[in-house]
């Protein structure tokens, strides 16, 4: 594929402060990161006693950021040396996008939870339960790792972390699409009708206001960090996207390749983020739906949403 005008992506070099930038934020995501899922794992192992569908998803979020949190300093180390792709290069690259891409699916795993748990509380007896979220899991883990590691495989570059020039345009979309855009939807759409749900409790329940507000606000918060976080790393590859296949000068693609390279660091940080948001989420989310209604409809919801925390 040629990427424009005698400009081939071997020669696009990464700006040196961009890359000093780079640099700097994965060492501090590696930090806060540690910090924070440390936190996170001893708050749903220890604080938690009661094994529930929520916590077996966030549990899985909070590993599969540890895993990508554990890789951050090999990753800055050789994104900085422009290190060749040799054996720990691809063992790196692998561990990074499966768990990445396992973090935002189980993001959108949660999101439908929710959503099936408000939305459908009757149904909900049926599709919540731990087994079933925790094969869900298990089935997302092997079907990421299979294809991450099928396409790894077959990539072709020269540098660690370097784009594949020799992906077809085809595989690139798809990999957009299912990596950012169908979780992004999904996300965006539950998270709307969750808290227009909640809202309408809000309506319906005055005396609980202000316990459902601060749902509404969680929910908003988690929404706009996924969107702060990923919305722009999804942006950049999509006009990547446009510019390889369209065409564009090489001081365009030169641009471009930078602005990358600073939105996938901000994306990572949404390793450190999970761990805090989803903490709050899940309580604020349920103490909103645990408080007593004088009808049939509170034993289903509570069953539903029941976690127990000590």
């Amino acid at each position: 594929m040629d990427v424009s005008n005698n400009c081939s992506v071997a020669d696009l070099e990464v700006f040196y402060h961009v890359r000093l930038i780079e640099f700097a934020l994965y060492i501090l995501i590696f930090f806060l990161g540690a910090l924070f899922n440390v936190l996170a794992l001893w708050v749903f192992f220890c604080k938690m006693k009661k094994w529930t569908e929520t916590r077996v998803y966030v549990v899985n979020l909070v590993v599969a950021d540890c895993f990508v949190i554990c890789i951050l300093p090999f990753k800055a180390y050789l994104l900085w040396h422009k290190s060749t792709r040799d054996e720990l290069c691809q063992f790196i690259e692998a561990v990074y996008f499966i768990n990445m891409v396992v973090s935002i699916y189980i993001i959108s795993f949660i999101s439908i939870d929710r959503y099936i748990a408000i939305k459908h509380p009757l149904k909900a007896r049926t599709f919540r339960t731990v087994s079933k979220a925790a094969f869900l899991c298990g089935l997302l883990w092997v079907s990421v790792i299979i294809g991450a590691t099928i396409q790894l495989r077959q990539r072709h570059a020269a540098f660690c972390f370097q784009k594949d020039t020799t992906a077809s345009a085809a595989l690139n979309l798809l990999s957009i699409f299912f990596i950012f855009t169908l979780p992004l939807a999904t996300l965006t759409f539950c998270s709307a009708e969750v808290i227009r749900n909640l809202k309408r409790h809000l309506n319906t329940n005055p005396p609980e206001e202000k316990l459902f507000q601060k749902a509404v606000y969680v929910i908003y918060a988690n929404l706009i960090v996924f969107l702060i976080c990923f919305l722009p790393a999804y942006l950049g590859l999509l006009a990547r996207f446009i510019m390889d296949n369209v065409g564009a000068t090489c001081f365009l693609i030169q641009v471009m390749k930078n602005f990358s390279s600073v939105t996938k660091c901000v994306a990572t940080s949404n390793c450190c983020l999970d761990s805090v948001c989803y903490y709050f989420v899940t309580k604020e989310f349920h103490e909103a739906l645990l408080l007593p209604k004088p009808s049939t409809a509170k034993t289903d919801q509570t069953h539903s949403f029941q976690t127990h925390t000590c």
